[in-house]
């Protein structure tokens, strides 16, 4: 089958698929702090209509797939999903985004399930601070999830991502960038987007990945940058003598979009073909009412046709995404 191609000729070979909008967390750069309203049950996609539009895109050379939320260990049965998308043909690299707050607990089914990868959310390792930006009281147990996670060799990398906002990162930077010395993880900084539910955001809340690439070299010396693909959202490098690495991510001060290979399915089954589309396309109505896999095929290509060339977060009148990040899928 013909490969996925955009409008610009960029080649699809990942999606981000959400399982759900909710969240046991209710961080500052994301979300509000109460007021959200979730989707009913109905509106979610099952696993079986996920797995049947990973099959698809798998069979157009989407072979990468990484489950988010919301908090996707949220939703119930999850490892059943996983177990599911882990036998279809194509699915090389299968992963998960999660602020890991259940992992202790799940991490092991997930393995047994077929994952393969992790990113865990972890803005500070200061509890205090930590639950200054989660609103919630809950830095242990994702501690303990990381440990958990760890005992597993199968889940190689395991990445910690850390949202860079200026005013309060700069004091986290030594205390991560330590984890990653002494940790066989990869920490990565990822620049303040503009898809906080209470559009707070602004240009000067975003501290860079070279800004803090400066911390990090002030304080151990010249970091060693590392090839990635092209299509990698980060900028890779480890410590002339550390364990494991650190990785910049940087959408605002660095733009990725022209090698961008991305697309993304909501919770409730629309496809969104840039994090900061103002246009989702229904797979879930298709699915529902009978769609064929060829007529799914046609409606995902004509989809990504239209994808966006970049993100405009730069550009005089950018306007915002049509929903925040945990509506969309992290």
């Amino acid at each position: 089958m013909a490969p996925l191609v955009d409008g610009w000729g960029r080649e699809i070979g990942s999606v981000r698929v959400s399982v759900t909008d909710k969240c046991n967390f209710r961080c500052r750069y994301c979300m509000p702090a109460d007021g959200l309203e979730w989707l009913p049950h109905a509106e979610l996609l099952t696993f079986e209509e996920i797995a049947r539009l990973v099959r698809v895109l798998a069979a157009m050379g989407v072979g990468e797939v990484r489950l988010t939320g919301g908090e996707p260990l949220a939703r119930r049965g999850l490892p059943e999903l996983v177990a599911l998308l882990s036998t279809v043909d194509g699915v090389h690299d299968l992963s998960l985004t999660t602020n890991g707050v259940l992992l202790d607990r799940l991490a092991a089914p997930l393995v047994r399930a077929g994952l393969t990868r992790l990113n865990v959310s972890l803005d500070s390792l200061n509890h205090v601070r930590f639950a200054q930006m989660t609103r919630r009281d809950a830095l242990d147990r994702v501690l303990a999830g990381l440990e958990e996670a760890e005992r597993h060799p199968q889940l190689r990398p395991i990445k910690v991502n850390c949202v860079a906002v200026r005013g309060f990162t700069e004091i986290e930077v030594p205390a991560l960038a330590e984890l990653a010395r002494r940790k066989p993880y990869v920490v990565r900084f990822i620049e303040f987007m503009p898809l906080d539910a209470d559009e707070a955001w602004r240009g000067d809340e975003v501290l860079s990945g070279a800004e803090i690439r400066a911390l990090v070299e002030a304080r151990w010396g010249p970091l060693v940058e590392l090839p990635t693909k092209a299509s990698s959202t980060a900028r890779r490098f480890r410590f002339a003598d550390g364990i494991g690495e650190l990785g910049f991510v940087s959408p605002v001060s660095e733009p990725f979009c022209s090698a961008c290979d991305r697309i993304r399915v909501t919770a409730d089954g629309q496809l969104r073909t840039c994090l900061f589309s103002r246009r989702e396309w229904d797979l879930k109505g298709p699915l529902r009412a009978g769609a064929s896999d060829a007529e799914l095929e046609q409606l995902i290509r004509h989809a990504v046709r239209h994808k966006e060339l970049k993100h405009r977060i730069n550009d005089a009148g950018f306007v915002r995404a049509s929903r925040s990040m945990s509506q969309i899928g992290g």
